[in-house]
């Protein structure tokens, strides 16, 4: 569910439009299978869906793909400031943002500000990385 927001959020501030052939190809599923989870998330509240039109989300749904998208960009700054390749940090996104809890999130927020805006200690956890 929470990949389908993610990128119905980045379609319409793409394109203007989220369609099911777009979700299929960004998320490399059947069209069938988006048509599907497109008409639950409809069900739940989070988008408005008309068959042959396209998808927006609704006021709720939009708030949680923006929660969704800032935990994603969050986490993956974490892991490049300890230089972690690209590859490897998308995948390790990929499984932790769906498992993470709030109270780690913020955590992980707290130290990723801290690292990001003094440059000593900042410094001093890639040495210990390192040693």
């Amino acid at each position: 569910m929470d990949d389908y927001l993610e990128q119905i959020l980045h379609l319409i501030e793409e394109k203007g439009y989220a369609r099911p052939v777009d979700i299929s190809q960004r998320l490399s599923i059947s069209q069938a299978s988006v048509t599907k989870m497109l008409q639950r998330l409809d069900s739940e509240g989070l988008v408005k869906h008309e068959k042959y039109r396209g998808t927006v989300l609704t006021p709720e749904g939009e708030q949680i793909a923006k929660a969704i998208i800032d935990r994603h960009e969050l986490l993956t700054e974490f892991l490049r400031i300890f230089g972690i390749d690209e590859d490897t940090i998308y995948k390790d996104v990929e499984g932790m943002e769906h498992h993470v809890s709030r109270a780690t999130l913020s955590a992980l927020r707290a130290v990723t500000e801290t690292l990001r805006e003094t440059p000593e200690f900042r410094r001093q956890a890639l040495k210990r990385l390192n040693e």
